[in-house]
């Protein structure tokens, strides 16, 4: 005969206090002395208890999960997240943030009109307590429909359009300084550039610091190819820098999935990297490591930043801090083999 689940009431004479307060211990309740709320934890272990998910949220109103909402542009939207490892360890972070809490994050895409509108109905529903957005375009208006629906909201970028939302963001221009120092550096004399699209701040943002970089140096402003942020991008934009700039012995693209799209193509070409050309990379991907030669980059602390968005978030959803909250890291250089 199988063992009845512990309830409530096993919490409460195993703790030896009322069945309300293990009641308010388990949905969250602050008035709780702390020193009760370590005695009912610690029962709560003892017997195995596991609160019931569904009654708990009729109780908090809260669904317990957040969204995390994939807003961008429709085509190559697919490719583009699943390919990119950037967004795994956004996930990561994430995760590794929520789990801790109990919590759970529930994946939305929001690649059109009408998915951003299916988007804010589930929220409006109370499908999940909050929103972790990570969005694709500069002038993206989901963050604004959801901050019009009352959903809590936290980006991770800073927004195209000015509005009253928390974010997490890394200083991109401070990162493409990095860059741009690493290549003077090294002694390279034609350096050049693979850009993110135009529409991207970050991209952008990272292109004017290694400009700048450049210009401190008393250097010509340097040749751009635009790629879009994947690796077949990253090597049509090497094969026209070495088609119109054959000189070219340095080279900073915007992410890592491009930089080792150059690479591939300097190794057909039968450009030594980094002895005949220098390559540097931004995000300090897993690809980072794989590429050949392993990439010199400049590293964005992605799952630290996206754990951070989700404390934003938490805090958000728990009544803790209502003013939008801005925090900005640091970029690092990282050095390997190819520059």
């Amino acid at each position: 005969m199988s063992r009845q689940a512990p309830t409530l009431e096993d919490v409460a004479r195993e703790a030896g206090v009322s069945r309300a307060t293990v009641s308010r211990v388990v949905n969250g309740v602050r008035n709780v002395d702390p020193d009760i709320q370590d005695l009912v934890r610690h029962a709560i272990e003892r017997t195995g208890y596991t609160p019931n998910r569904a009654a708990r949220s009729l109780v908090t109103r809260r669904a317990e999960t957040v969204a995390l909402i994939v807003s961008g542009a429709k085509d190559a939207f697919a490719a583009r997240v699943f390919a990119d490892p950037f967004f795994g360890r956004v996930v990561s972070g994430v995760v590794g943030y929520l789990r801790a809490r109990s919590m759970h994050p529930v994946l939305l895409f929001a690649e059109s009109e009408a998915g951003r509108k299916q988007v804010v109905d589930y929220m409006r529903q109370g499908s999940a307590d909050g929103a972790l957005v990570v969005s694709i375009l500069a002038d993206d208006p989901l963050p604004e429909m959801l901050l019009s629906a009352k959903v809590p909201t936290v980006l991770f970028a800073r927004p195209g359009r000015t509005a009253p939302i928390s974010y997490v963001d890394v200083d991109h221009r401070a990162g493409g300084g990095l860059a741009g120092a690493r290549l003077l550096a090294r002694g390279c004399r034609h350096i050049a550039a693979i850009s993110a699209p135009p529409e991207l701040p970050a991209g952008q943002d990272r292109l004017a610091g290694f400009r700048d970089a450049l210009a401190r140096a008393d250097r010509c402003p340097p040749p751009v190819v635009e790629g879009a942020f994947t690796l077949d991008s990253g090597a049509a934009a090497m094969t026209t820098l070495l088609r119109e700039h054959p000189e070219v012995d340095g080279v900073f693209a915007a992410n890592d999935l491009m930089a080792q799209g150059a690479c591939q193509v300097l190794r057909e070409q039968g450009r030594r990297v980094p002895e005949d050309v220098a390559v540097v990379g931004f995000d300090d991907s897993s690809i980072a490591m794989t590429c050949r030669p392993p990439l010199t980059t400049v590293r964005q602390p992605v799952e630290d930043m996206a754990s951070t968005m989700a404390k934003l978030l938490h805090e958000q959803v728990e009544g803790a801090r209502t003013e939008p909250r801005t925090v900005i890291f640091e970029p690092e250089l990282v050095v390997r083999e190819s520059a």
